[in-house]
């Protein structure tokens, strides 16, 4: 599996990446991978389906000047700022296989993705709840979507490694959709961080993933065009 870090200098353009690969691999242009990305600043990025209004606190995101994006898969909201890491996987999707429907998809990739992160942390309660959270004891620290083409999937999280939680409470409003592992906790009670160095998760997921193979020359100026057609646009990230 090949390997990309990619860290963009625009967050339009880190989100159109993931759509960019899960497109060429569905189109023979490319293959199965694990790309890895850190924010550099901070935003908000709402689900496919998400309404800004209902997910987001617009007014406190305005008055910090955060902006907002959009995601190409489903999910909730998130944070992304300084001290997160985002990781993509594109797999292929074949019959009889794990990854044949979201269901079996799901479990399949948390529990590699649980045992990675283990792995670095053998004394801590790392656990898979409701179906795409990672948690240490009933404390989320990272979150996971998945979006599926007919021969590819992607599915992406961020993890919280040394983030600032207080962002999440003052960008945030308590979600629409909730885990019942959840049990309506704020987002104080709810999420934690990781506290492992980003390079430590990268080679633990990569070494999971047999992701040993580094994908040189990453088509920038395609992904850059989508980003500023689709990403970058009001009518995509506002549009519920």
């Amino acid at each position: 599996m090949l390997r990309l870090d990619l860290n963009l200098a625009a967050p339009a353009e880190q989100l159109a990446a993931d759509e960019f690969f899960l497109d060429a691999a569905e189109n023979g242009a490319g293959g199965e991978m694990l790309l890895f990305w850190e924010p550099r600043e901070t935003f908000v990025v709402v689900g496919y389906a998400n309404k800004v209004a209902t997910e987001v606190n617009v007014a406190a995101c305005e008055k910090a000047s955060v902006p907002i994006f959009r995601r190409c898969s489903g999910g909730g909201t998130v944070v992304q700022m300084l001290g997160g890491l985002n990781y993509s996987l594109i797999l292929r999707i074949t019959e009889n296989s794990p990854t044949q429907n979201i269901t079996s998809a799901n479990r399949f990739i948390m529990e590699k993705n649980r045992a990675a992160i283990a792995s670095l942390s053998p004394n801590s309660s790392i656990s898979v709840r409701g179906h795409t959270d990672l948690c240490v004891g009933a404390l989320k620290f990272a979150g996971n979507s998945q979006r599926r083409r007919k021969n590819f999937l992607l599915f992406h999280g961020t993890l919280l490694l040394n983030c600032d939680l207080n962002l999440i409470i003052e960008l945030l409003l308590m979600p629409s959709l909730q885990p019942d592992y959840r049990a309506s906790r704020p987002h104080s009670d709810f999420v934690t961080n990781l506290n492992l160095p980003a390079e430590k998760i990268k080679a633990a997921l990569a070494k999971e993933w047999n992701a040993n193979e580094e994908l040189k020359n990453p088509p920038l100026v395609e992904i850059s065009k989508l980003a500023r057609e689709k990403y970058a646009t009001h009518e995509w990230n506002l549009r519920f």
